[in-house]
Parts: C-alpha cells; sequence; structure tokens
C-alpha cells in the first residue's frame, strides 16, 4: 500500500511540473501573439488593397503592355510555398497547413506531381521537415526566415520566386499558409501568387478606366514586384499570429487537462491513504482483541 502512495505522489509532482510549464508557454505565447496579431491586423488592409489594385490593372490593360507576371502559360511545373512553423507544441497547425498543401496537389496538380515537377519552397522547418519525409522535392533556402523575420528577408524569397517564374522555372506559384482570424480560428488557404490572378467581371459591369501617370508600363514595372512581395510578407506575418495563437490555445487546453488529471490522481491517492489508515486501525483492534483474549 505503501508502494501505491508513493507512486501516486510522484505522479502527481510530475503533472503539476508539467502543468506550470505549460501555463508559462501559454503566457510566453500570448505576449508574442499580441505583437503579431496587430503587425497582421495593421498589414493586412494595406496588402489586400494592393493586390485588388494589381488584379485591376492587370485585368483591364491592353494587349500592347507585356506583363510578364501575369502571363498565363500551359502548367508542366510548379512552385509551392508552404509557411509553417519552426517549432511545435502547437497542435495540429503545421499538420493541417502540410495537409492544405498536400490536398492542393492531389485536387489541381497530380499530373504535375506524378512527373516529379513539383517543387516545395518551405518557410518555417516543421513544414520542411515534415515534406521531405514524404518524399516531396523540397528546398530549405528560406526555411529559416523566422529566426529573423522582416521584410528583406521575405522580400529576398519573392524575388527568387518572382525570377523564376520570369525565367520559366516555374509555371506556376501557389502560396499555402494559415489566415489568422482569432487566437483560436485559423483558416487555411491555398493563394495562387503568380501568375498574377485577374479579376472575374460581373455580368453588365462596364471595363475600368485607369488613367496611368507615368506611362502604364513603367508604372507596372515599378509596382508590381513591390506589391508581390507585400503579398508574401502578409502570408508571412499571417503564418506567424496563427502559430502563436494556436500554441496559446493548445498549452490553454494542456492547463485543463492537467488540471483533470490532477484531480483524479488526488482523489486516488486520498482513496488509497484512507485504505492504508482502515487498514492499520483493523490490525491494531485485531491485535487488542487477540491479546485480551
Amino acid at each position: 500500500m505503501g508502494a501505491q502512495l508513493k507512486e501516486v505522489r510522484n505522479r502527481i509532482k510530475s503533472v503539476q511540473s508539467t502543468q506550470q510549464i505549460t501555463k508559462a508557454m501559454k503566457m510566453v505565447s500570448a505576449a508574442k501573439l499580441r505583437k503579431a496579431q496587430d503587425s497582421i491586423i495593421q498589414m493586412r488592409p494595406y496588402a489586400q488593397k494592393l493586390q485588388e489594385m494589381l488584379s485591376n490593372i492587370v485585368s483591364n490593360s491592353d494587349g500592347n503592355t507585356e506583363i510578364k507576371l501575369a502571363e498565363v502559360r500551359e502548367v508542366e511545373k510548379v512552385l509551392l510555398i508552404v509557411i509553417t512553423s519552426d517549432r511545435g507544441l502547437c497542435g495540429a497547425y503545421n499538420a493541417n497547413v502540410v495537409k492544405m498543401a498536400k490536398a492542393t496537389i492531389e485536387e489541381k496538380y497530380k499530373t504535375q506531381f506524378s512527373k516529379g515537377d513539383i517543387t516545395v519552397w518551405n518557410i518555417g522547418k516543421k513544414g520542411w521537415e515534415s515534406l521531405t519525409k514524404s518524399g516531396f522535392k523540397t528546398d530549405a533556402t528560406f526555411k529559416d526566415i523566422y529566426l529573423n523575420l522582416n521584410f528583406e528577408n521575405v522580400q529576398a524569397a519573392a524575388v527568387a520566386a518572382m525570377k523564376a517564374f520570369e525565367g520559366k522555372e516555374f509555371d506556376a506559384v501557389e502560396l499555402i499558409y494559415s489566415e489568422f482570424k482569432n487566437a483560436a480560428t485559423q483558416q487555411f488557404k491555398a493563394e495562387q501568387f503568380l501568375p498574377i490572378p485577374k479579376v472575374t467581371p460581373k455580368a453588365g459591369a462596364k471595363k475600368a478606366d485607369f488613367i496611368f501617370e507615368p506611362a502604364q508600363d513603367v508604372l507596372i514595372a515599378e509596382l508590381m514586384p513591390k506589391i508581390l512581395n507585400t503579398q508574401l510578407y502578409k502570408a508571412v506575418l499571417d503564418g506567424n499570429a496563427s502559430e502563436h495563437g494556436a500554441r496559446m490555445t493548445a498549452m490553454d487546453k494542456a492547463s485543463e487537462n492537467a488540471n483533470e488529471l490532477l484531480k483524479s490522481l488526488k482523489l486516488s491517492y486520498n482513496r488509497a491513504r484512507q485504505a492504508a489508515i482502515t487498514t492499520e486501525l483493523t490490525e491494531i483492534v485485531s491485535g487488542a482483541a487477540a491479546l485480551e483474549g
């Protein structure tokens, strides 16, 4: 009985230690989430408006202007930029991003995958590890961006993707990432990066008439790379906020589960202790009765 009590005591201490760690991790993630959330909330309206403006310009441009980054060609080689995190302990966040990447390949690029014409650029170590183990052709050049997250590092990845597309190394580039909604909710998305998607005009809608100053080709050449850099940076910030939100939620649930486990263990401990006391009392009473007899 003494050995059983000691074992339960050790388990209670172990769960309490784990709970202290999960509570500390939740607090750290909450602090990081606040900063990451502020960044993406401020960035998103600006990036979305720029993307909308770019799509409108491309959709309404005349045939005289050559826009290489909007060139639609037969898709033979595909690049997926998959944005995950560097660390685990964030619930199913990384697994869901990887699942979205695999689903996108299965639904849209199954033929290219069978030919080995799909390349994955990873931003975040966890996605790189998972997809490499699954046999995908991965590139780890940009996987450590989160170690020093800033616009310049993300811009380098965007510029490399644009050059590869212009050089016809790839015919389509897609972003796979998690769009941050709130701490408990992320929306996993596959978003076309290149060629620049065109806006489908609504029935009966008039074609927008833009006045360009300076000339259209000069303006497009200047704006287009900057807008695409911003689009990728927004996706990375979304992924960063989603990671911290998922980790905070996971650690909160882990702390709650530890509480439930502690209640159960303490109940088991008290029962075992009461049984031991009852046994000792029975032995004492029996011994006294034997002596009197």
